[in-house]
């Protein structure tokens, strides 16, 4: 039997890279590169994404577009890791676990476009919730998070690296205040909202992977708004009921009472392809805070990646 055909356009950058480590080895595929000094070649770019099985675009969003149209033929199917086509007509957006029936749309897709790593965090506490009609598709979330600076790219990592430290402020930056972030369409779109919401992401040159995505509730609010009953039962209830079944997604135990040093440290799911979804709520005071843990190159990038090419390829998971 042959085996699928899969070339990576711009493996030498983060996402890449770790794509690359993850499908090393495999026996159920064919990895083709692209000559060192060919890398910028459009006619040998061309001819490699047409005549492979499935392409990987780990691009800037502008080179991601080019290579796309690059593509002549029906056969080649496009994964692409930019930010360009995540709410794109024609594009199925991948993150598997988005609905039931979700995974079903990207194994019949042609084009895919691999969700960004603050997204899959906040789509995945907000879709349950929206889904279910306790949260109103006009209602303006707020959306903290932080991850490790290896989130930043190439340009990032070298700095946070140097030997003096982060000359950006610290061990902690907070950054997007202009509310421009190039994820908030996407949390919009595949959350199922009608207005974009307010985003803080932050980073810290602390670490370099790992990510804890963040939102609060106050129910009373969203009773007014819904009309529904609010509890923290009802809110960890939908979301467990909503990713039932899912190998990747873990909804923990809803935490009502908590030790005053209680900690949730962003590096949890580090070096695997989890999600970890969190309800904590306080009765008296009657919210809830919803956290999402994950490695923002596993299931935020690489590992995301992966799962969708062995679904559109049909092949067995490898995790």
């Amino acid at each position: 039997m042959t085996k699928p055909t899969i070339f990576i356009d711009g493996e030498a950058g983060t996402t890449g890279l770790e794509i690359r480590k993850r499908l090393d080895g495999r026996k159920d595929i064919e990895l083709v590169s692209i000559a060192t000094d060919k890398r910028k070649d459009a006619v040998e770019r061309k001819r490699l994404l047409n005549e492979v099985d499935l392409a990987i675009l780990c691009l800037p969003d502008d080179a991601a577009r080019e290579a796309v149209a690059m593509v002549t033929n029906s056969k080649t199917k496009i994964l692409d890791a930019s930010t360009a086509h995540r709410t794109a007509n024609g594009w199925t957006y991948g993150f598997p676990e988005m609905t039931p029936t979700h995974e079903k749309y990207i194994r019949e897709a042609k084009r895919v476009s691999n969700p960004g790593c603050y997204p899959t965090g906040a789509i995945a506490l907000i879709r349950p919730l929206t889904d279910a009609s306790l949260i109103p598709h006009d209602y303006s979330l707020t959306v903290t998070a932080i991850s490790g600076y290896s989130g930043g790219g190439k340009e990032l990592i070298a700095i946070c690296e140097k030997p003096e430290g982060n000359p950006r402020g610290g061990p902690y930056c907070l950054y997007g205040l202009d509310q421009k972030h190039k994820h908030i369409p996407e949390m919009r779109v595949h959350g199922g909202l009608n207005e974009d919401p307010i985003f803080l992401p932050s980073y810290s040159s602390a670490f370099y992977r790992g990510m804890l995505v963040q939102i609060a509730l106050r129910l009373k609010g969203m009773k007014r708004l819904t009309g529904s009953e609010m509890r923290g039962t009802t809110v960890h209830e939908a979301i467990t009921k909503h990713y039932a079944g899912k190998k990747y997604i873990k909804v923990e135990p809803l935490q009502t009472k908590l030790e005053p040093g209680y900690i949730l440290s962003p590096l949890e799911q580090n070096e695997t392809n989890n999600l970890q979804l969190q309800v904590f709520w306080n009765q008296e005071k009657e919210t809830v805070i919803l956290t999402a843990c994950l490695d923002n190159l596993g299931k935020g990038a690489s590992g995301a990646a992966v799962q969708n090419l062995e679904i559109m390829l049909e092949l067995n998971t490898s995790y």
